[in-house]
C-alpha cells in the first residue's frame, strides 16, 4: 500500500502563503468589536523579548535576571489589534494606556491573540524556567 505524500513546497510559496488568521472579538466594554491579527514569528519573538530583563555579570556574560509580566496583556493586545487595512492600532507607546483599561476587556482579547499566536501560560513558564535554572550566556547585547 502505498501513502500520498504531501505537496512539497516552493520558497516563493510559502512566502506567499497568507499564514496569519485574524478573529474578530466583542468588546461590550469597548461599545464594539476588534480586530485581533496572528503575530509574525518576528513580533513573537519581540513579545516574548520584551518580557525577559538581562543583566551583565562581572566574568562579561549575559544572565536572564528577571521575567516581566507587567502589563503582560496590554503588551499583546498592542501587537495585535489591527485596523481594516491590517496595520496596528496601537504603538508600543500605548501599552501603558491599553493597561488601564479593563481587565475583563483585555482578557478577551488577549486570549484571542494567544490562540491565534499559539502562545500558552506553558510559554511563560518556560521563560521563568530559565530565570531559576541560571541559564546564561554569553552575548554582545547588554
Amino acid at each position: 500500500m502505498t501513502t500520498k505524500q504531501p505537496k512539497l513546497l516552493t520558497k516563493d510559496e510559502i512566502l506567499a502563503a497568507d499564514d496569519r488568521n485574524t478573529e474578530v472579538v466583542d468588546v461590550p466594554e469597548w461599545g464594539g468589536a476588534v480586530t485581533v491579527r496572528a503575530l509574525s514569528g518576528t513580533e513573537r519573538d519581540r513579545y516574548e523579548g520584551s518580557m525577559v530583563r538581562y543583566r551583565r555579570t562581572e566574568k562579561g556574560t549575559v544572565e536572564i535576571e528577571a521575567v516581566e509580566t507587567e502589563n503582560v496583556r496590554a503588551r499583546l493586545v498592542s501587537m495585535s489589534v489591527v485596523g481594516e487595512d491590517g496595520a496596528r492600532l496601537f504603538g508600543d507607546a500605548d501599552v501603558l494606556a491599553l493597561g488601564d483599561k479593563s481587565a475583563a476587556a483585555l482578557e478577551r482579547v488577549f486570549t484571542a491573540a494567544q490562540r491565534l499566536s499559539n502562545l500558552s501560560q506553558r510559554d511563560v513558564e518556560v521563560l521563568q524556567a530559565g530565570l531559576k535554572g541560571g541559564q546564561n550566556g554569553s552575548s554582545g547585547s547588554g
